[in-house]
């Protein structure tokens, strides 16, 4: 029996890094980048787009999003009051986006008329990791009100992504969490991972965060 369970499980991996690898060629043929954002509920992902979005324009960047939730739009409706173009991913019972929601997806976007893609995950640390989308990098955004040890918790998702986003360092000392352990125990689980701090309630750090996706 579990013979067959890691068999489906295999194969169901295998179409969809399949289906991932045909996104991130399809961004590619329209030279879009195209950048997955994960992280628990409240991390700060949706601020972290609305606060990018200014920081782009600037840059004569045209952004649009894909936002994934189980159920509901509040993230979809935050995303378009930016002014950008994006797409509600509605999962139904999955705690995670898949590259054929994704594909589904930029049948709703005009690919020629953006630079930029952020595809903003359903809130989960775990099942988010697994599943390839075709995104040219992968960012986890955490937060100090999640607890120093949520790296600990959570190591696949810090070994899959290639940066960090640690938000609401304001709040580290009401909250009394190390943001040094963080660090420390996200350098263990990937030491070649970029790291940031951010206050996006304020604003603080979008800039290098921005600088470090397009790097």
């Amino acid at each position: 029996m579990h013979h067959v369970d890691i068999q489906m499980e295999a194969e169901i991996y295998g179409a969809n890094n399949r289906l991932a690898e045909h996104n991130a060629e399809h961004f590619k043929i329209h030279g879009v980048r195209a950048f997955d954002l994960l992280g628990a509920i409240g991390s700060g992902k949706t601020s972290l787009i609305e606060k990018a979005v200014p920081d782009l324009q600037n840059r004569t960047l045209r952004t649009a999003a894909i936002v994934g939730d189980v159920y509901g739009d509040d993230d979809f409706q935050r995303i378009i009051g930016t002014g950008i173009s994006a797409f509600n991913a509605n999962t139904g019972k999955e705690c995670h986006l898949d590259a054929n929601l994704v594909h589904h997806a930029l049948d709703h976007l005009n690919l020629d008329d953006i630079d930029i893609v952020f595809i903003e995950n359903v809130g989960n640390m775990v099942c988010t990791t697994d599943f390839k989308l075709g995104a040219e990098k992968r960012i986890v955004v955490i937060s100090t009100t999640e607890g120093d040890d949520v790296v600990n918790k959570h190591p696949m998702i810090f070994r899959d992504c290639q940066i960090a986003v640690i938000n609401k360092v304001d709040l580290a000392e009401a909250v009394g969490c190390s943001i040094d352990r963080m660090i420390t125990d996200i350098k263990r689980y990937n030491p070649e991972m970029v790291i940031l701090k951010t206050n996006l309630r304020k604003g603080e750090g979008v800039k290098e965060v921005v600088d470090a996706i397009l790097a």
